[in-house]
């Protein structure tokens, strides 16, 4: 019997521009109706319907139902670091006509549930260099210091590490080049900047917008200074 993983069965899945381009939407880390990935795709909702059967036979998306609506998420944080790696050996885009919308992006996005881009990356290297994160064997370890610092912020550090979810790992960023924090800790830090009213998520999109109070405490807390994009 052949254990091995078929992967010529997951680049035939992935690499249909329309399913990968469903993925890819999918990064912002809320679930979408068929309706919508057809939209974001330019297809048609019933051969929409066709791709997704697919992905969710290869365990690649989930799917939930609710009243008449069938909702459609990534099936793991994995599969959110799998897109974000391809994304990083991609060849860049030709941009036409105004970047704005593709610098909001870089600055400040979503991969899945955790903070990503400019904003990720600079705020993964505040942690690292300030002491409340050490890396070691492609992960992140908690310091006691960090302990101590994320409790202050909101954060319940030991209730996630107790979580079966993977606590903390670099991502590497395929915006920036360089990681950004993932994993539990990064989707519950996310989570709080959010409920502080530092982040407001944007409809449909996986660009995050930095509040006025937001950008004073980024600055404030962590020297972090991003300019409106």
């Amino acid at each position: 019997m052949n254990d091995e993983p078929d992967l010529s069965r997951l680049a035939r899945t992935i690499g249909d521009p329309t399913r990968i381009q469903m993925l890819a939407l999918l990064m912002e880390g809320r679930a979408l109706t068929a309706k919508e990935l057809a939209y974001g795709t330019d297809i048609k909702p019933a051969t929409a319907t066709t791709h997704l059967r697919q992905l969710l036979e290869d365990k690649l998306l989930d799917m939930t139902t609710q009243g008449r609506h069938k909702y459609f998420r990534l099936a793991s944080p994995e599969v959110a670091r799998l897109i974000e790696s391809l994304m990083v050996f991609a060849p860049k885009r030709k941009h036409v006509g105004p970047t704005v919308g593709h610098n909001a992006i870089c600055t400040a996005r979503f991969c899945y549930d955790h903070l990503a881009g400019k904003l990720g990356t600079q705020l993964t290297d505040v942690l690292v260099k300030r002491g409340l994160l050490e890396t070691e064997d492609g992960t992140f370890l908690l310091t006691e210091q960090g302990e101590t610092w994320f409790g202050e912020f909101g954060i319940d550090t030991k209730a996630l590490q107790k979580s079966r979810r993977q606590f903390a790992y670099p991502c590497l960023d395929w915006s920036e080049r360089r990681d950004h924090l993932a994993g539990a800790l990064g989707a519950t830090l996310a989570k709080r900047m959010i409920e502080l009213g530092w982040l407001t998520r944007n409809k449909h999109s996986r660009a995050v917008s930095i509040t006025a109070d937001g950008r004073s405490a980024l600055a404030e807390q962590f020297g972090i200074a991003l300019h409106h994009e």
